[in-house]
């Protein structure tokens, strides 16, 4: 085997060599690749990668929004591998603000985090689409933006990152790129962002020479959920035979595939700009899965750093899949695709057949399904026709796009009395008529020269050659770029000190939470000793965000406080048949782009400079803990909210009860309510950061993009079941309303105060973190909502003053929230002398001590950072450290 391989190297490095002869002969092919940045999408990034540059020169990548990962997580990656890879030079787009009119007028830097049907003119909007993508653990979202927790432990970290309105956008990145000539573009995504490209750039069609696209499924017959042979009378089939690939959704739209689905109109305007195109479909990739042979293969050769990142990241895929069935349900779709479309492009000059070394290929006739028969009927399901004088971008009533548009998992329509679904959209069908469109389509993956190779696929040997060849490899891995690299975990020593009132931090990772935690850590232990932090993950940020809690709690020295994830839907917002996937009713109201997720989950561009905690997100798990097995290291698994929940309660003392503090939706602490009904009684209080109380005033609410809600607070809108659940129970709870918050919101005031106390760590970047929040609000539209992460630092405040110094009051009210599931009343408090709940309303607070109180804290050298900032890790990691030496 091993001699084999050896030849096979030998081979890829004379590939190289007649590279570097076509470099001088001729020009490369350039290359633009929009991405979702899903697992094998970063397979087929770093396999073009490996190419000669002479030959296939990548020069540009943008980021698909839409789909499996989320934008501020999944630009971060690109640059890290981008970064270890030596290739800083590629340019990198994500999102932007732009939007579409009601009249189909495209606005410049659409960012593509809709679905061209849901885009308006910002980016908030619903999910119809996205929703079949599992949101959470076992290979969901959570899992696929932190990479399965490797992301942050293998990937090393360099200079680009995102930052607020600097970031390039992805129509910026792919006009530059096409403006500057003929260029070949990739696929391997939803086709939102070049769909939108293309619509609004007519002109510069004439510099794409051709379009390679992984996506749909044509004559395919999924395996996936097939009953294996000698199996029980009891084994039923799932998809089985199905053309698509929607795993969470067969039983509505059994044709699509993920990338079509994602935004059938999209992909229909793709296939029918009258560009070539070549597709790989599931028919070809259903035929090269992940078998066992191949894995191990792998698991022997992985002599780059890229190979390692690879096989450590399919590994961790394989051993969280839901079911025992991954080799013949995990298949080579974006790396195979890349392989197939480099072997046709490096034969072009005589090659019109699409002649390569690893697919047969067939042209056929094809369309996209972008809405279901009958056609032109108006039944409230499509935005390009309904309530429309004339249809958006003037499309033909009565004609494709005319008809019934899914739109949910369980849309009805879609439901057929058989079980099988009967929805169409993102479907690749076969057409003779005018609709049709000839395209190159692979149908089958080609089996292996070489008889006396285990591997049956001629492009698994391509692929594990191209990704361990020394040439254009990794430059290092996190740890190896640093000679003296270590992991330190920083656990106080607070034995001789009185510890005062136990405190739990419930927050959903806004700019303001962060600000108040860094509040509670600088509260003396005496007073506050914060025991745990619950993330609610239904708020301000996406799962994977908790990785920016961890790298906080380790600058300033606490890694001793546990970290639970709570759930990631609001009640009843999962899907009640499968329940890794569920409806963005409520948090369809946060914005995708600037101002919103892409923000948070990047801490507007600040989560990098703070120090690596050897603490992250990890996709690692075990049988007894309710994974499909055990990995490598269960040891290291990510504690749920509950769980640290009642480890906390079980380190009580006799008498001792637990005060709760929550800056987000309640989704955890009704969670608490519900499943640990004998746990409440050991709750001393709650203050809840959130609500708002109109009573009949002109205050408004601050949902401001859900304008038929005047009255409502983000934080009880976001989860206004769970925050009914909390508000009706027994405990004693005080609210720090809007009214409170504006009281203490003032940009210039903080700003000044953290100026003139004294440059500790944790005031510099506080001081920094809230300058830019006052920078942007005052700069775009898009952040005119900064200071509402600015008033919930007040609740931190509170809870650690006592009231003594802030002079804060309250009054107590009986309230009542709506939750009937009416978006524009959910959320929204009441005073009910008769059926309301008595809490405690804080009114206000003395802004002067306030402020003052907050900055002192932050300047105060007790309990100060023990390491600032990632830039000093670096200097830790690259500086011999001092031998001490033995007295004589």
């Amino acid at each position: 085997m091993k001699k084999m391989l050896f030849q096979r190297n030998l081979w890829v490095v004379m590939v190289l060599i007649i590279g570097v002869v076509f470099g001088v002969e001729g020009r490369p092919h350039k290359i633009l690749l929009d991405t979702d940045v899903d697992t094998d999408d970063f397979f087929a990034i770093l396999y073009l990668l490996k190419l000669n540059r002479s030959e296939f020169d990548l020069q540009a990548i943008t980021i698909n929004t839409n789909a499996w990962t989320n934008a501020g997580h999944a630009v971060n990656q690109v640059y890290d591998l981008l970064y270890m890879m030596g290739r800083d030079d590629i340019s990198v787009g994500v999102g932007g603000e732009g939007g579409i009119r009601e009249d189909g007028t495209i606005l410049p830097n659409v960012g593509g985090y809709l679905p061209i049907i849901e885009q308006g003119l910002t980016t908030t909007g619903g999910c119809r689409y996205r929703q079949a993508i599992p949101k959470g653990r076992f290979g969901g979202m959570l899992d696929i933006d932190s990479n399965y927790g490797f992301r942050k432990a293998f990937l090393p970290q360099g200079s680009r990152k995102y930052q607020p309105l600097r970031q390039p956008t992805a129509q910026q990145v792919m006009i530059d790129t096409t403006s500057s000539g003929p260029i070949t573009v990739f696929l391997i995504g939803a086709h939102t962002n070049f769909a939108i490209f293309l619509m609004d750039n007519p002109h510069l069609k004439k510099n794409i020479k051709h379009i390679y696209v992984m996506g749909g499924g044509i004559r395919s017959k999924n395996p996936t959920g097939c009953c294996p042979k000698n199996a029980s009378s009891s084994c039923m089939p799932r998809q089985c035979g199905d053309r698509g690939n929607l795993f969470t959704d067969f039983t509505s739209n059994p044709y699509a595939e993920f990338n079509f689905f994602g935004d059938p109109f999209a992909a229909y305007q793709v296939l029918h700009s009258g560009i070539p195109i070549t597709l790989v479909p599931l028919d070809a990739t259903n035929t090269i899965p992940v078998d066992e042979k191949f894995f191990d293969t792998f698991e022997q050769n992985q002599k780059t750093y890229e190979a390692q990142y690879c096989f450590k990241s399919l590994k961790m895929t394989r051993d969280t899949w839901f079911d025992d069935q991954f080799y013949r349900s995990y298949f080579m779709w974006d790396s195979f695709t890349s392989g197939i479309a480099t072997s046709i492009m490096r034969h072009s000059h005589k090659n019109r057949h699409g002649e390569n070394e690893f697919a047969e290929m067939e042209y056929m006739n094809i369309t996209v399904v972008s809405s279901n028969k009958p056609y032109g009927i108006s039944d409230g399901s499509n935005p390009f026709f309904d309530g429309l004088k004339i249809p958006k971008f003037n499309l033909k009533r009565g004609g494709v796009h005319s008809g019934h548009v899914q739109k949910s998992l369980r849309d009805p329509f879609c439901i057929a009395e058989n079980g099988k679904g009967r929805c169409k959209d993102g479907y690749t069908k076969e057409e003779t008529g005018p609709e049709g469109v000839r395209v190159l389509v692979a149908t089958k993956a080609k089996p292996n020269q070489d008889a006396k190779s285990p591997l049956d696929r001629e492009f698994f040997m391509s692929f594990l050659d191209v990704l361990n060849s020394p040439e254009q490899s990794g430059r290092f891995n996190f740890t190896d770029e640093f000679p003296y690299y270590r992991e330190v975990f920083y656990k106080p020593n607070f034995r001789r000190k009185k510890l005062g009132k136990i405190v739990a931090f419930d927050m959903d990772m806004s700019a303001g939470d962060f600000l108040a935690l860094l509040f509670l850590l600088k509260v003396p232990v005496e007073v506050i000793n914060l025991k745990a932090i619950l993330v609610t993950p239904t708020g301000w940020a996406n799962g994977a965000t908790i990785d920016v809690i961890y790298d906080l709690l380790h600058m300033m020295g606490r890694d001793d406080i546990p970290v639970g994830l709570g759930d990631v839907f609001a009640m009843n917002q999962s899907d009640p048949i499968f329940s890794a996937v569920g409806d963005c009713k409520y948090v369809k109201a946060i914005p995708q782009g600037s101002g919103g997720f892409l923000d948070s989950d990047t801490l507007y561009g600040f989560a990098r400079n703070l120090p690596r905690s050897p603490r992250r997100y990890t996709a690692e798990n075990s049988l007894k803990n309710g994974a499909p097995r055990d990995t490598d290291h269960p040891e290291l698994r990510q504690p749920l909210a509950l769980e640290v929940w009642d480890s906390v309660l079980k380190t009580l003392d006799s008498g001792s009860k637990i005060t709760i503090l929550t800056n987000g939706p309640l989704t955890t602490l009704a969670n608490i309510i519900l499943s640990r009904k004998n746990t409440t009684s050991l709750i001393q209080d709650v203050y809840i950061v959130g609500g708002h109380i109109s009573n009949g005033g002109t205050i408004k609410g601050n949902v401001f993009s859900v304008p038929s809600n005047e009255h409502a607070e983000l934080n009880m809108y976001l989860d206004p079941l769970a925050a009914k659940t909390v508000f009706e129970s027994d405990l004693d709870i005080k609210l720090i309303p809007l009214r409170a918050q504006h009281g203490v919101s003032s940009f210039p005031r903080i700003i000044q105060k953290l100026f003139l106390t004294k440059k500790m760590p944790e005031a510099l970047f506080a001081h920094r973190l809230l300058s830019t929040l006052h920078h942007l609000q005052e700069k775009n539209l898009r952040y005119r909502h900064m200071h509402t992460f600015l008033g919930e630092i007040l609740g931190a405040v509170v809870v650690a003053d006592d009231y003594s110094c802030l002079n804060a009051t309250f009054n107590s009210k009986p309230i009542k929230l709506s939750a009937t599931g009416d978006e524009s009343m959910d959320g929204q408090i009441a005073i009910d002398e008769k059926q309301g709940k008595i809490v405690k309303i804080l009114r206000r607070v003395n802004p002067k001590a306030y402020y003052n109180l907050i900055a002192d804290r932050l300047g105060d050298e007790k309990q100060s950072a023990v390491i600032s900032s990632f830039e000093e890790q670096k200097r830790i990691w690259t500086t011999p450290p001092k031998i001490k030496l033995k007295a004589e």
